[in-house]
């Protein structure tokens, strides 16, 4: 069935569709169907939102929007939005209260199935859209960790996890071969969206087009076998692994894990739902591939594995003596004493402190000497001499009720566009650190002088017109 029917057209790309890129996928779908694969190319992409579970429940949520949405049939916390609208451009989405992401790309998160409490890897993690889904499903529990290894990606993948509110949490930026003996058998589920070709966002991003010609399947499947090899013993035995993929290409998706599966006998495919328009695999019918002309979304791949019970591969990881690492608690007193002047209830440590910078850490980690660490918890904020200096992670972090002094604004109020930019907010209130929040979900914090708020909101932050 076309799902595209109802789209606005849009111009072909100027890029037309490789000539054997389109004979490959004749072979794939028949002539027929590539024809409607062909004609939903030059259709507008759905956009997508997922809300965060993390502020409340999308049913709650969805109510501060001023547009109707409909529901992502794989995901009960994404929606399709209409288009013309513009998410990012309302003040919720500075409140984390959603993340914008194509449909398609909800659907390996979501099937990996992670509960509160799951110690939870994503190996190839930036941008950062399903480690914030991932976070969700954690619900503030278990342990999330967050890996890329480009420095450059990182940098945002950082900046959604603290936008979105996530506290438990660490960001790693390693080639994955390098964490599998500090991780060993350390996680309950992986997610691996490997790097790979891209065929399936050639409507969404045509210059796609281009990189496909340089960075084709056979470039791509030579470092999705060594990730999956990597992620194979960080892996407790009985854990699961998706792997995921967004393009067509057989070389790069059944075929890489029939490959994984002759080599790594202690796992097996666990079958995955088939939501409408999911298409089975031909040679591995326990995976789906989602097409863009049966589905209202992009191109991506499904392959859930689960490791064998009884596998014995490797020592388990073992946990430090946290005595050695953890910040002494008279550093902690500046830290300490903001807590109780500014919040309701402090929030509970481990703490580490990191050249000044004030870290809530996960208390079972393995020693990661050696790893390149770029973020090693959820970031409190500054020592500053018998100061201390809160993040923007940390406002994003706590709930509003935990705050001491807050100032609400609702939408329309013009006071939130001129703190979105950075500008000293000309109202009165007790002196303090104040949390400034959006229809009761945090934006950031302000301090409180006489007469004014000055603005805390981070310059890398602000929001102008």
């Amino acid at each position: 069935m076309d799902k595209t029917k109802g789209r606005s057209q849009r111009l072909p790309s100027s890029e037309p569709l490789p000539e054997s890129f389109k004979q490959r996928l004749i072979g794939q779908l028949g002539s027929e169907e590539f024809e409607a694969f062909a004609a939903c190319q030059t259709q507008t992409p759905w956009g997508g939102l997922r809300f965060n579970t993390l502020k409340g429940s999308p049913e709650d949520l969805r109510r501060l929007l001023p547009f109707e949405l409909e529901p992502v049939p794989w995901t009960t916390d994404g929606f399709y939005y209409p288009l013309g609208e513009r998410p990012a451009k309302l003040p919720f989405y500075q409140a984390g209260l959603y993340y914008l992401q194509e449909p398609s790309a909800m659907s390996s998160a979501a099937m990996l199935d992670v509960r509160p409490g799951d110690r939870v890897l994503d190996l190839c993690a930036a941008p950062g859209g399903k480690s914030t889904q991932l976070a969700a499903a954690l619900g503030g529990t278990g342990f999330l960790a967050a890996n890329d290894n480009s420095p450059k990606r990182v940098k945002a993948l950082v900046w959604n996890l603290e936008h979105w509110g996530t506290t438990n949490y660490i960001v790693l930026q390693e080639e994955p071969s390098r964490m599998t003996a500090a991780f060993s058998q350390f996680f309950d589920k992986i997610l691996v969206d490997a790097p790979c070709s891209g065929e399936g966002m050639f409507r969404k991003d045509p210059k796609a087009i281009t990189g496909w010609k340089a960075y084709n399947g056979e470039v791509c499947r030579k470092m999705q076998d060594e990730i999956l090899e990597a992620a194979a013993p960080m892996l407790r035995p009985g854990g699961r692994m998706i792997y995921s993929t967004c393009t067509f290409n057989p070389l790069e998706n059944e075929e890489t894990i029939q490959a994984f599966l002759g080599t790594h006998t202690d796992f097996r495919l666990a079958a995955l739902p088939v939501y409408p328009g999911w298409m089975p695999g031909k040679q591995l019918p326990e995976t789906r591939q989602l097409w863009p002309h049966r589905v209202r979304g992009e191109g991506h791949f499904l392959a859930l594995l689960e490791k064998s019970a009884a596998s014995q591969q490797g020592p388990q990881a073992c946990t430090p003596q946290w005595q050695q690492t953890v910040a002494a608690e008279a550093l902690l007193k500046p830290f300490y004493r903001f807590m109780d002047e500014n919040f309701t209830a402090p929030v509970e440590g481990p703490f580490a402190i990191y050249q000044q910078h004030v870290y809530k850490i996960y208390g079972q980690l393995p020693s990661l000497d050696g790893l390149k660490v770029a973020k090693p918890g959820w970031y409190m904020g500054m020592l500053k001499g018998e100061r201390f200096e809160p993040s923007q992670a940390l406002a994003m972090g706590i709930r509003a009720e935990q705050a001491k002094r807050r100032l609400d604004l609702l939408p329309d109020d013009p006071l939130v566009s001129r703190y979105l930019k950075g500008e000293t907010l000309m109202v009165q209130g007790e002196p303090g650190w104040t949390l400034v929040t959006l229809s009761g979900h945090p934006l950031g914090f302000g301090k409180q002088m006489e007469d004014y708020l000055k603005n805390h909101y981070p310059p890398g932050w602000r929001q102008f017109d």
